[in-house]
């Protein structure tokens, strides 16, 4: 049994850890960066960035931009709709404005208009293969009410951990004995030992659940990912 429960907490552990990774990539790190989360929606940058791919832009002097880096734009400007392409070619206007064309790597040829800086929303900061799919699975309701229950779950299990701590501290004490240790009968030769938590680390564990849980309520106001067209 003790075996089953120290096997319960490394996968309870490995959950926490994938929902925090996926959090921190998503969400935390482009907001604390300033930078956009955008899912890509067409096959137009295969093979370096198929349909799913989740994609960071952070924002950026459009004169600082060069030929052969990747962007997002607002295809019409002023319009919500953006492309992710890369840059083809770099003109210049009589008055001295720079002007690009893009073009999505798996298309034949370069987009039709050229785009001004006004309408580059960023460069490309990162991407991450299929993180983008969850948010064209759900609508802004559903990713709404998904984040409150995954944060209820997290709040639960931490209220757990704090529990199961407390109670494991007890038992190591026998009572009336003035805080002395319990002594336990000595393990058999035969016998594995079985790593064991300590209750401080459990308790630590139930704060860091219960952190991320708090980041998960704030995502409810925050403004759904964008997604990319092109």
């Amino acid at each position: 049994m003790k075996v089953l429960g120290w096997l319960g907490q490394v996968m309870s552990w490995l959950v926490i850890l994938c929902v925090a990774l996926v959090l921190a990539v998503a969400v935390i790190v482009p907001r604390l960066a300033g930078a956009t989360p955008y899912t890509v929606l067409t096959g137009s940058m295969r093979p370096h960035y198929p349909p799913g791919t989740l994609v960071v832009v952070k924002p950026v002097d459009a004169d600082t931009l060069s030929v052969g880096q990747v962007a997002t734009y607002q295809i019409q400007s002023g319009e919500p709709a953006v492309a992710t392409h890369r840059i083809v070619a770099i003109g210049t206007t009589l008055t001295g404005q720079h002007v690009f064309t893009f073009k999505g790597d798996a298309n034949p040829s370069p987009d039709p208009a050229p785009v001004q800086p006004a309408q580059i929303r960023g460069q490309l900061w990162y991407a991450v293969p299929y993180l983008g799919y969850a948010n064209n699975v759900l609508t802004g309701h559903q990713r709404q009410v998904a984040v409150v229950i995954v944060a209820g779950l997290l709040i639960g299990y931490a209220v757990l951990m704090f529990a199961g701590a407390l109670r494991d501290r007890r038992r190591r004490r026998r009572p009336g004995s003035g805080g002395d240790p319990e002594r336990l009968p000595a393990r058999p030769a035969h016998v594995a030992a079985v790593p064991e938590t300590t209750p401080l680390l459990v308790m630590g564990g139930g704060v860091v659940t219960f952190l991320l849980a708090s980041g998960l309520i704030g995502l409810v106001h925050r403004r759904s990912v964008a997604r990319l067209h092109g």
